[in-house]
């Protein structure tokens, strides 16, 4: 079977596994560079001195996130080759993915949530902006999301996260009152809760980002501003006010509390105020 058959299979089983369209997409950056790197041999003709010397030739270049990415992607498409029988041992059962040092996420202060807030100049910017940060949703959880998901009675949202799982998420007052304005005022009949401004669809994560940039730019903050900051902000924020971690990882979705304790390390107020009540 050729590398390039063998990612199509692949591929396909794994979206009736319910993998995540965007880790599908990611995947298949890799397989392409693979079939490009090997000239689509047949998969059963590589080996791990084969598979080692290609994650070599890269390793200049990519930083060891990257690595890990590409090296997570051999693993898993040479496992589930090995165990449909397409190859008769696992090349890539021996790599190993690179110590990639936890890097604390970048947030956002107070005074520059409320810079970008009085930024926002439209009523999309400004429903998609409040929601974004008090919600804590992933931009492809907010994307996929559709209007009747929405609870207005407790003020809350069903999201599918990561893995295609569900969860509930919350919204305060604020982010209540300019979504309903947005979706009352919309002319449109798409089901999408954040459509784009001119002939009115399903807004992308490309140009949601674009959204975010283009409030960021009018608040003439001097740091660059994308959109999972306003998660990171949502966990800080959170922590600051005294949420348990416990919490925090329920609110964001995490499967292991290893990834929401992160964000200890970033409240700085809370720690130094702990240090002067006890030291």
């Amino acid at each position: 079977m050729l590398i390039s058959k063998a990612w199509e299979t692949y591929a396909a089983d794994k979206r009736i596994e319910g993998f995540s369209p965007y880790t599908i997409k990611a995947y298949g950056i890799q397989a392409k560079l693979l079939v490009l790197y090997f000239k689509d041999a047949e998969i059963a003709t590589l080996n791990t001195e084969s598979l080692k010397e290609y994650l070599n030739n890269s390793a200049a270049a990519l930083k060891p996130s990257s690595m890990a990415h590409r090296i997570r992607f051999m693993k898993s498409l040479f496992r589930w080759c090995h165990e449909e029988g397409h190859i008769h041992h696992n090349p890539a059962s021996k790599l190993k993915e690179p110590k990639v040092g936890k890097r604390i996420p970048k947030f956002l202060t107070e005074r520059e949530i409320e810079l970008l807030r009085e930024a926002c100049v439209s009523q999309m910017e400004k429903s998609l902006f409040v929601f974004m940060f008090s919600t804590g949703c992933r931009i492809g959880e907010i994307v996929s999301l559709e209007r009747n998901c929405i609870n207005w009675s407790n003020r809350s949202a069903i999201v599918k996260g990561k893995g295609d799982k569900e969860r509930e998420v919350y919204f305060n007052i604020r982010t209540e009152i300019w979504l309903k304005r947005y979706i009352n005022d919309r002319q449109d009949t798409d089901p999408a809760i954040f459509v784009t401004e001119r002939l009115p669809h399903r807004m992308s994560i490309a140009q949601m980002r674009y959204v975010i940039k283009r409030i960021s730019a009018r608040a003439a903050i001097n740091k660059e501003i994308y959109p999972h900051q306003l998660r990171h902000s949502y966990a800080t924020h959170l922590l600051n006010n005294g949420a348990p971690v416990e919490v925090i990882q329920s609110l964001l979705g995490h499967e292991k509390s290893e990834t929401t304790r992160i964000y200890a390390q970033l409240s700085g107020r809370v720690r130094q105020e702990f240090y002067q009540k006890y030291f």
